[in-house]
């Protein structure tokens, strides 16, 4: 039996026993998780010091460290993702509709697990928890794959959380994360489909492009965020500035940061200008441009197609001066990876416009694009957010983790 194969016959098993459990006792452990992580801070600390060494070792940018990077500050706020989840209200069992049919039959559709699922994500360690919490409200065992600049932190989040569960009494592998993290054990777990009901990827383009090829099990595509936001000709040229430089600089390396410009050429020469001067107050930016943008800018580079395409995930912005609404939206339909998008204007036919054309997971109007977060949204704790149009579609919180079942009773009635 390979190594993913034991992994998957244990979260078969575990995801049995789980769904013994009500939604109380779930709670209640789910709170204890909570006092085990922060009561052993210092520990994960630790192991966290040694991911960020090796990662300054080999070269990783200042960015993404801070994507790994955790502090006691961190960890509180991992704490408080999982608190949030056991406050959420348990889908489980949850009735969608009941009718009964023209033959009598009394017809309940419920919410019920999807099973085991299976996650490969990249270098945030918080993931691991926050998809454990969800997995585990939903009663659904849970295969972790993080990436290996994070493996340290991950051994050392899990292993407090299967701790917790062994002390509750509830089999620890309802939730179990890969520690071998080669290339080969990645792949035998996206072909895994006697074990594994749904595989979520999270991270870059690369990674989940490459899930999407090689993966038998079905995969719920996420996070690429190339996001753009568009500046109206009616635009409040002071809130946009506000709105480009938070969602550009707050967290550069989020999938919900901005990473694309589009700017209504008939304020291009008032706006840029303001906003060049700005940023360099707060985070210079580099800006790549095309010819009339950058005509106006005092300082930028020729945009090539791919930055138009591009999740920097960097302090760098790509700018394209648009002649009307029409245009912007066909610019940012034809670059758009469906996560989010934003427009700034005051005209509200152009908003309206602008938000039933836009094919993305989310679509703002006078907001930044940070805000596309499970927490923000009020769905506790998210497993990511979907760019897809199946049934989960923006931030999946619990719902997204389950599917339905039809039970019907009768009284013995036959089909004629």
């Amino acid at each position: 039996m390979t190594y993913i194969e034991n992994l998957g016959k244990n979260a078969q098993k575990a995801s049995k026993s789980l769904v013994k459990l009500g939604t109380a006792e779930k709670n209640k452990v789910l709170l204890q998780v909570t006092k085990d992580l922060v009561a052993k801070t210092q520990e994960i600390l630790e192991e966290n010091a040694k991911d960020v060494n090796l990662a300054k070792e080999h070269g990783i940018s200042d960015i993404m460290v801070d994507r790994l990077r955790l502090d006691a500050n961190r960890i509180e706020g991992i704490a408080e993702g999982v608190r949030q989840v056991a406050d959420l209200q348990d889908p489980i069992g949850q009735v969608v509709r009941g009718y009964t049919n023209l033959d009598g039959l009394k017809i309940v559709q419920k919410r019920v697990p999807l099973g085991v699922i299976a996650m490969i994500f990249e270098s945030r360690p918080n993931v691991s928890v926050d998809a454990f919490s969800l997995a585990f409200k939903t009663s659904n065992a849970i295969i972790l794959r993080g990436g290996r600049d994070a493996i340290n932190s991950n051994k050392a989040l899990i292993g407090i959380v299967r701790q917790t569960l062994t002390n509750a009494g509830i089999d620890p592998n309802v939730v179990q994360l890969v520690e071998d993290t080669s290339h080969a054990v990645a792949e035998d777990l996206m072909q895994a489909v006697d074990y594994v009901d749904v595989l979520i990827p999270r991270g870059g383009a690369r990674l989940i492009q490459t899930v999407k090829e090689k993966s038998k099990v079905p995969v719920i595509e996420t996070g690429v965020g190339n996001c753009h936001i568009y500046v109206d000709a009616s635009a409040d040229l002071d809130m946009a500035t506000k709105i480009v430089i938070n969602a550009k600089t707050q967290r550069p390396s989020v999938c919900n940061a901005a990473e694309s410009l589009v700017v209504h050429r008939d304020i291009a020469e008032l706006f840029l200008p303001q906003l060049e001067e700005a940023l360099d107050k707060v985070q210079p930016v580099e800006f790549r441009a095309d010819k009339a943008a950058q005509a106006i800018f005092k300082k930028s580079v020729p945009a090539s197609p791919e930055d138009y395409a591009t999740e920097f995930q960097d302090y760098i912005l790509s700018v394209k001066v648009v002649e009307n609404l029409e245009q912007a939206i066909d610019w940012i339909n034809q670059y758009t990876t469906h996560h989010s998008e934003a427009i700034v204007t005051k005209d509200i036919s152009s908003a309206e416009h602008f938000q039933d054309e836009i094919d993305a997971s989310a679509v703002y109007v006078n907001a930044s694009t940070r805000f596309t977060d499970g927490f923000v949204f009020g769905l506790g704790a998210e497993i990511g957010i979907s760019t897809q149009k199946m049934h989960a579609r923006g931030p999946m919180g619990l719902e997204a983790l389950t599917s339905t079942k039809f039970y019907i009773n009768g009284t013995g009635q036959i089909r004629e």
